[in-house]
């Protein structure tokens, strides 16, 4: 009985990714209003599960102003005019304080914190996606190929773990926040992901653009480390606040935050790395500039 629940806890957790993961590919190839959409899905969910984390805790942030600051900076980063961006930061950090002024709820530091850490957290750095998507240089039309190999690096990623950790697991990465991801998990899932993005990578330098095969390397190095950072990050939170899941939206899975906690790290770093090391060489030439 107990294996047949097992069999179906994993056919609904793989049916469930299969459905997301189709409907995310989806909408990253289509981009623009797709992905935009996906992305406004996402966070509105994710930002709800935060705000009930943090509640287990005895912090209140607002759910208004957190879902109102991540509208701005959604209309800023959809039409790319990220010259707006610090503006947009400071409007929405000075409401979260008169929220806490005028609301007047203990604990008022931690509720101010918590808000401010929400529309960055759960709004901001996801929204990264939608101008790494629209990327473009003389060499590359857009961004399409390094989200595709970052999503493949980071699910590579999350297998390599679970499976290298099970088997071989010994020695623990962190203990008091995830007592079962294991060192050797986390050399097995970033071995997955180098494999998986170089395999990415070959095929569009085949049948599209010239990638060298360094940079695949460099996308994996950066898809593995910070997508277990941001695991190890949620699982900070679950663990300080009390709770196991994150919510139970997605069947198999918790929540939405305990599906995308591995990209919400992940892609603003992806976004600046291709930014200005892929796409245009200007921090190396500042630098070179210096000497």
């Amino acid at each position: 009985m107990d294996e047949a629940k097992g069999l179906n806890k994993n056919a609904t957790r793989m049916l469930t990714g299969f459905i997301m993961g189709t409907i995310a590919m989806g909408c990253i190839i289509l981009g623009g209003v797709a992905l935009f959409l996906l992305l406004v899905l996402v966070i509105y969910f994710a930002s709800k599960e935060y705000v009930k984390i943090l509640e287990h805790k005895g912090f209140y942030p607002s759910l208004k102003i957190i879902l109102a600051s991540e509208a701005l900076l959604a209309i800023i980063t959809y039409f790319d005019r990220v010259e707006y961006v610090a503006l947009a930061l400071i409007i929405c950090t000075f409401a979260s304080f008169m929220w806490v002024l005028f609301k007047g709820r203990q604990p008022y530091i931690a509720n101010v914190a918590t808000t401010i850490l929400g529309f960055v957290y759960c709004g901001y750095f996801p929204l990264h996606l939608q101008l790494l998507r629209d990327l473009n240089s003389a060499q590359y039309n857009d961004g399409l190929g390094f989200v595709v190999m970052m999503f493949t690096a980071i699910l590579l990623t999350d297998v390599g773990c679970y499976y290298a950790g099970t088997r071989l697991g010994k020695h623990k990465l962190a203990p008091v926040v995830s007592p079962n991801k294991t060192m050797e998990g986390s050399i097995g899932g970033a071995i997955s992901a180098v494999i998986g993005a170089l395999i990415v990578g070959t095929f569009i330098n085949v049948c599209f653009v010239e990638i060298p095969w360094y940079i695949s390397f460099f996308v994996a190095l950066i898809c593995t480390v910070f997508a277990q950072i941001g695991d190890l990050c949620e699982s900070l939170l679950k663990r300080d606040a009390g709770v196991k899941d994150s919510g139970n939206s997605l069947p198999g899975h918790g929540g939405f935050l305990d599906r995308c906690d591995s990209f919400i790290f992940t892609i603003p770093v992806m976004y600046y790395f291709c930014k200005y090391f892929v796409f245009s060489h200007d921090i190396l030439n500042y630098v070179k500039g210096l000497f």
